[in-house]
């Protein structure tokens, strides 16, 4: 395709191709040139100069009259003029009471969002003293129930914090113990089913030597808890919430220490077809944190650890 031509456009903006000029002709347009900026010049001049007295006596005054220093006022905006917003006023009809629960749950929600510093949390809130035996939601049962309940009694850090407990720190507190960080449906289920009065087993988990260690007592029923509403605590849950706790923990307190433990290849042994503990939970759901046991499970166990303290000699630790 052939090269376009650069042409002036219909604005003015092309580069045209400069021409040649004659002597005559560049003589001739100076002159006309000249002429033009006289003819301007002369009209520029006329339009500066007054033409009437009136207009020269208006161009004085205002030479003579000084400059306003103050600026015009503003002119003020047209319409509905913006007033100070009024502060609400506090409604009427509270009760001093209510209004001081108000201020305490305010500063429970601020001190559950700060996390424990002392490591595992020995007695969250609220105060076991203030929580009723028993729980409405919890469906009674006839007699006494027994459990198994898992603890780990060496260090382990979890979210940097050491979660150990033994059946030692249990005997060491001074109010019922919440035995939280229950963090399996099936677990939880089985804290949200046991009566205040049921017995439990200690079993010292994820050890060197794991096993039964003694006894404790179910003395309040399940109630929420809160630690997994904690951020910064081991066993914090982002989906479990104030209105949709998911959650449970019992308070259990301690009631006898074993002189001889009942340890892991014991259980098994006794766990092997027809043997007492063969339909035991914790043989056939090893896993699971909280289980229960039956009757003739419970009796069998602690005859085992009174034959066993006897032969060495020892006895029971009780409360």
């Amino acid at each position: 395709m052939p090269p376009r031509k650069r042409a002036l456009d219909a604005a003015g903006d092309g580069e045209p191709t400069a021409k040649r000029r004659s002597s005559r002709q560049a003589t001739a347009a100076a002159t006309a040139s000249a002429s033009t900026a006289q003819h301007k010049a002369a009209t520029a001049s006329a339009k500066a100069v007054p033409t009437t007295t009136a207009a020269r006596k208006q161009e004085e005054e205002k030479k003579k009259k000084p400059a306003s220093k103050d600026p015009a006022p503003a002119t003020k905006p047209k319409g509905r003029v913006a007033t100070k917003a009024k502060p609400k006023a506090k409604p009427r009809g509270v009760p001093k009471a209510e209004a001081e629960d108000e201020a305490a749950a305010a500063d429970t929600d601020e001190a559950e969002k700060k996390p424990s510093a002392s490591g595992r949390d020995v007695t969250p809130d609220p105060d076991p003293a203030s929580l009723p035996a028993q729980n409405p939601e919890t469906v009674r049962h006839d007699g006494e129930w027994y459990w198994l309940m898992k603890a780990e009694p060496e260090t382990r850090i979890e979210g940097g914090v050491d979660v150990r407990f033994s059946i030692d720190d249990l005997r060491a507190c001074t109010k019922p113990e919440g035995w939280d960080g229950i963090r399996n449906y099936a677990a939880r289920n089985n804290l949200r089913a046991m009566n205040a009065g049921d017995k439990a087993f200690f079993y010292h988990s994820n050890c060197k030597t794991p096993g039964i260690v003694g006894t404790m007592e179910i003395v309040r029923e399940h109630s929420e808890d809160k630690s997994a509403r904690r951020p910064g605590t081991p066993y914090h849950d982002p989906k479990s919430t104030r209105d949709k706790p998911r959650w449970s923990l019992v308070h259990v307190e301690f009631r006898r220490k074993f002189a001889v433990p009942i340890y892991l290849p014991e259980l098994r042994d006794l766990g092997a077809a027809g043997g007492p503990l063969a339909q035991m939970q914790l043989i056939k759901q090893s896993r699971l944190s909280v289980s229960r046991v039956s009757g003739d499970e419970w009796r069998a166990l602690c005859e085992l650890a009174d034959e066993k303290a006897k032969d060495a000699g020892l006895e029971h630790e009780d409360a």
